[in-house]
């Protein structure tokens, strides 16, 4: 080879690497949002819930955002009312999932709304974190289906310890929704309960929509329980505490998580006095608080909010990391170690994509407040 073929190679050489790198250079970046779904009931039973949630997770992107977004490109949740009802869940799953397709399902809060859709979203291979369901069934909803909010498993016996060791019951009465959170946490319940030497004197079950449980309250009451485990969320809630006084059922009342709603302590009065329940414990701090206080106008940080916030926060990790390939981001949650979140120290999920571990405290009502148990 001569000097001069070794000029012209070295001129091609130049002219392709220079072409390459130009059309590197001016190949514009992906900065579209990308868009998850949002499901929790924003209307109708446990609204107050599914706003104070809401209103969590449009902080966690105004941060995600704001540092940057997930590869520089923005996150943009879409919206929707579960309503705590499977059936309309189930439509606003099949919207974001067939219309919007979005990788990503961020919800449902009531576990009937996320057993709703879970099927769905597993055969559509679409990821779903819920922030709030936990029933003890969802467990086995699918390879695509998390949380980062407890299992009942923990709830339901550490209710029953509760009751037995520290309240000194041995004789209860379970009032319970049907629901699949309520069905979930009363069986869990009941067999530790009964394991520990406990009696379960009565069980009653009403419809979630009922308003009306005197004729339940009246069988407990003739049950004669020392206490009753009551299982509600906020609109059956309110009238049931009332009538329980009204009925003369002077029990110690005490009552699951969905009772963390500030809406059955200020509407009950009286009637909800000396009522307490169990709660997941998060450390929160004070920076969230801040900014829930400036985005809802009150202290009120209800149950499930932390759990949403850290959910969108874990969901931009996994993304920033693969991508926005749902089996891609699947895989990745299996192996994710979140720290520092709101709703604990430490979020990472066990081979059923429940949350590892989980901490309780219980909360007494008095003068229309509800406050932690010293």
């Amino acid at each position: 080879m001569n000097a001069k073929e070794i000029v012209w190679i070295i001129i091609a050489i130049v002219v392709i690497g220079g072409g390459w790198l130009l059309l590197r250079d001016t190949t514009p970046a992906d900065t579209s949002p990308i868009k998850i779904g949002f499901i929790g009931p924003l209307t109708g039973d446990a609204a107050s819930i599914g706003e104070n949630a809401r209103a969590a997770v449009e902080i966690a992107v105004e941060e995600v955002n704001a540092a940057g977004g997930i590869n520089g490109r923005p996150l943009e949740v879409i919206y929707e009312d579960g309503q705590c009802n499977g059936a309309v869940a189930s439509n606003a799953a099949n919207k974001l999932i067939n219309i919007d397709r979005v990788p990503v399902i961020l919800g449902g809060a009531c576990s009937g709304e996320t057993s709703a859709f879970a099927g769905a979203a597993e055969q559509s291979r679409t990821v779903t974190l819920s922030y709030c369901s936990s029933a003890p069934a969802i467990s086995q909803a699918g390879d695509y289906i998390f949380r980062d909010y407890p299992s009942d498993t923990f709830q339901g016996a550490f209710a029953a310890k509760y009751m037995t060791e520290t309240l000194g019951t041995q004789n209860v009465a379970i009032l319970y929704a049907k629901s699949d959170w309520g069905n979930g946490i009363k069986d869990v319940f009941r067999r530790e309960f009964e394991e520990m030497g406990g009696n379960v004197v009565a069980e009653e079950g009403y419809e979630q929509t009922s308003r009306d449980l005197r004729s339940q309250l009246t069988k407990i009451k003739a049950a004669n329980p020392e206490a009753v485990y009551f299982l509600g969320y906020t609109e059956a809630s309110i009238p049931g505490l009332k009538q329980a006084k009204e009925l003369g059922l002077n029990v110690p009342l005490f009552g699951g998580d969905a009772w963390d709603d500030s809406k059955i302590w200020t509407d009950t009065g009286p009637a909800g006095d000396e009522a307490m329940y169990s709660i997941v414990y998060a450390p929160l701090n004070e920076e969230f608080r801040i900014k829930m206080k400036d985005r809802v106008g009150t202290n009120e940080i209800t149950i499930c909010s932390p759990q949403a916030y850290d959910g969108v926060k874990v969901l931009s990790q996994v993304m920033e990391k693969v991508g926005t390939d749902s089996e891609a981001i699947k895989n990745e949650l299996y192996n994710t170690i979140y720290a520092g979140g709101v709703s604990g120290d430490r979020i990472e999920f066990d081979e059923n994509g429940d949350l590892v571990g989980a901490n309780y405290i219980v909360k007494k009502a008095m003068n229309g407040v509800a406050e932690p148990v010293q």
